[in-house]
């Protein structure tokens, strides 16, 4: 049995810094409309928290802009636009005129006088989406919005959490969800091996070993993200010194000991959910660590990880029952 220890080693062979380097600095642009003091309080909100820096750029990525103007917009850039609106401004918004743009068209309606009231899905490419809120505050955003808005970031997510505090801990979760899904993937495609009689036989010991070393690359990988996201710059020192605070040592340590005495016939879906709740609880850790600046205790994290294990069950027996479908 590899030991944890030689595992990360393992790992970190595979794994640069560079790539999570190059997430940090990809360009985007979110397109701002609509009553010029929301806009104001909404760019004050995204630019500004409490003890957190943000890069010198920052506010180069929220551009105001006339919506009549909007077809004249260049750029491949720009991923969304917000269009700030008290109640009854949308009767008279040109946003048609955003359309061409084929960007998620995302209006933030503030009125205390109602229930706030959100879509269930982020919208589309040329669509639009009312989220109603009391106010322009990161409770009222963190519910859905700010999840829609990650949503329709992918590949810049890093980039979006870097620049934005109140973005940070959505990006961490984005991230951590990605990042367990490619674990509990890896986990039971290699589950499936040791299930095929002679082809378990011959390549049994050697998958199982190769999906431990990509999974801590996966978790090494997420970790050096979370950091990132939170404005530290990506390197394996850093990782070093992360480990042994996250979740007090669950995440790869557990999840290598547990695959340690896994048994084939035990359950594929097992394996999966072992893979998956070891990464969330090393994503959910470094994440709160970096935002509320101190450690995950030990049964914290024992509990999230007990707890991620049971849901990830369903999730895995249902992954691996599309591999079988697809196998045949």
């Amino acid at each position: 049995m590899t030991s944890a220890g030689e595992l990360f080693r393992l790992a970190r062979r595979t794994v640069g810094a560079a790539q999570v380097h190059t997430e940090v600095h990809k360009p985007f642009r979110f397109l701002l409309c609509g009553d010029p003091a929301l806009v104001a309080d909404f760019r004050a909100l995204l630019l500004f928290q409490h003890g957190q820096e943000i890069p010198f750029d920052a506010p180069s990525t929220l551009e105001t802009i006339d919506p009549a103007r909007g077809a004249t917009i260049v750029g491949s850039d720009a991923r969304a636009v917000i269009f700030l609106a008290r109640p009854g401004d949308l009767a008279g918004a040109r946003l048609d005129l955003l359309e061409a743009l084929r960007l998620p068209i995302f209006v933030l309606t503030v009125d205390p006088s109602v229930p706030p009231a959100y879509p269930n899905n982020a919208p589309a490419a040329g669509a639009v989406a009312e989220y109603l809120i009391p106010q322009i505050d990161r409770e009222a955003l963190r519910v859905r919005f700010f999840p829609h808005l990650i949503e329709r970031c992918k590949g810049i997510e890093v980039a979006v959490g870097r620049r934005f505090p109140p973005l940070r801990e959505t990006v961490a979760a984005k991230l951590t969800r990605g990042a367990a899904s490619s674990a509990l993937k890896v986990a039971v495609a290699s589950a499936i091996v040791d299930h095929v009689p002679v082809l378990g036989l011959v390549l049994g010991a050697v998958a199982s070993a190769g999906d431990m070393v990509a999974i801590t690359g996966i978790q090494i990988v997420l970790m050096m993200q979370i950091g990132a996201t939170y404005g530290k710059d990506p390197d394996m020192q850093r990782i070093w010194e992360l480990l042994p605070v996250v979740g007090g040592g669950f995440g790869w340590r557990a999840l290598s000991r547990e695959l340690a005495g896994f048994v084939p016939v035990a359950g594929i879906a097992i394996k999966g959910a072992i893979a998956y709740a070891g990464t969330v609880v090393v994503g959910e850790g470094a994440a709160f660590y970096y935002e509320h600046g101190r450690h995950m205790t030990a049964p914290q994290a024992a509990q999230l990880y007990e707890e991620k294990k049971r849901n990830a069950l369903l999730y895995a027996r249902d992954t691996f029952d599309r591999l079988k479908r697809f196998g045949k």
